[in-house]
């Protein structure tokens, strides 16, 4: 009996031939990353060892949840973090002016590659799945662990299998095939899962669009999403990685992807051909609709970016809809790149331009009002809606306001009509 990806990473990293679902097992960590609001909770444990890091070039510390500081404690957590990355001369710590959202930041400095075992003081972590790695959010608690000895505990997660199939008609994006998804199983279909995306569909998709499907797998409980690596992986690497790691990795992609005999827990095949754009409804990702089911549904926020939807594909796709258009009067437009890159690059395709000259107004790259944070937060009884992950109750603000989930052309367009509103409506 064969093995999937997930299983053949953590068998690797544990030193062993084959693992089994359910046991546990000690693993060597390529990566183990933190940011400003977990990294001081693994830094106050750390410190009762009185003991060095296991690698300075294995560990991240990137402050991106409340930067720019939005106050004085943040500032605080800031500091924190960036004089432990001094005292122990850490290389992957990134300050204000190179700092991005941690989960699109990491893979874009050539930190993660197929094959990797990557765990983050973040639920997202699971993000990095889209390169072929197994990644995974763990408490601050293993976090300072795996500083220490470089390792961590896992209990190996058996593996869904997620067949795609279909031609994707136009503005359905991996957004919209993640919240079907998710609408589908439920919040806690992959519960301890791994949520293993595959078929023609997956085979074609760019890989910011892989990025975003792999983001929300715990939004479906998984513990993990992850992606069988190919040509299109590689070639993001390139430029990234050094020539002779590509070429390394080329000679030895079939020891990394699942075999074809491997065993699943599930295997579930869609065909996406009818698939609609769909929105997310207060207060679950998994309570879906058509967008044209809510087109009665008034806005007052509109919100583009986080690790999920900021990449520059995202940006791109709402130039698309924004170009000549005006926000809505009573909708304020929030636009997040992802990563300083992401900001210049859409800065050289006039894509800051569309959205200023639209009324919207554009964030540093920041977590920001994904989490409530800051720069965007609902008031009682305010709706947005939001390319971000989730939208539980009082996720962006007030217990009371609501947030509708969607993708980037979709958010584009309700800014424009004040209300939730499909592209096709301009």
């Amino acid at each position: 009996m064969g093995m999937t990806i997930a299983e053949k990473i953590l068998a690797r990293h544990a030193g062993r031939k084959k693992v089994i679902p359910g046991e546990y097992i000690l693993a060597k960590v390529d990566l183990s990353f933190a940011n400003d609001i977990t990294a001081p909770l693994a830094i106050k444990e750390f410190q009762k060892l009185n003991k060095p890091i296991f690698s300075r070039t294995k560990i991240a510390l990137v402050p991106d949840h409340f930067t720019p500081n939005k106050d004085i404690r943040s500032a605080h957590q800031v500091k924190i973090v960036r004089e432990f990355a001094d005292k122990f001369r850490i290389r992957n710590y990134f300050s204000q002016g190179e700092v991005g959202i941690e989960h699109a930041l990491l893979p874009e400095k050539g930190l993660i590659k197929p094959g990797d075992l990557v765990i983050g003081a973040d639920s997202h972590t699971c993000t990095h799945g889209a390169l072929g790695a197994f990644a995974t959010g763990m408490g601050s608690t293993d976090i300072a662990f795996s500083w220490l000895s470089g390792k961590c505990w896992i209990r190996v997660p058996s593996s869904i299998k997620f067949i795609y199939r279909g031609r994707l008609k136009r503005w359905v994006t991996a957004k919209d095939i993640i919240l079907f998804t998710i609408g589908d199983i439920g919040v806690d279909g992959a519960l301890y899962k791994v949520m293993e995306f595959t078929g023609p569909v997956i085979d074609d998709m760019d890989m910011d669009g892989r990025f975003t499907l792999c983001n929300m797998a715990i939004e479906a409980g998984g513990k993990a999403g992850i992606i069988n690596p190919d040509d299109k992986t590689l070639e993001y690497l390139k430029g990234k990685l050094k020539s002779d790691e590509i070429r390394k990795l080329k000679k030895k992609m079939a020891e990394i992807r699942s075999d074809a005999d491997a065993r699943y827990s599930q295997i579930r095949e869609y065909n996406l051909s009818d698939l609609q754009p769909v929105v997310a409804c207060p207060h679950l990702p998994s309570n879906i609709k058509l967008v044209s089911e809510l087109n009665k549904v008034k806005i007052d926020q509109a919100v583009i970016g986080s690790c999920t939807n900021g990449r520059i594909q995202d940006l791109r796709l709402a130039a698309k809809v924004l170009k000549g258009k005006k926000v809505h009067k009573n909708v304020r437009l929030l636009i997040f790149p992802v990563t300083p890159q992401v900001y210049y690059q859409a800065m050289k395709e006039g894509l800051i331009e569309i959205f200023l000259k639209a009324g919207g107004v554009i964030s540093p790259p920041t977590c920001g009002p994904c989490l409530g944070g800051h720069m965007g937060v609902l008031a009682e009884g305010e709706v947005a809606i939001a390319t971000t992950n989730r939208n539980f109750r009082g996720r962006m603000g007030h217990p009371d306001s609501r947030v509708y989930l969607s993708n980037p052309a979709v958010a584009a367009a309700s800014a424009i009509k004040g209300r939730i509103a499909h592209p096709e409506e301009l």
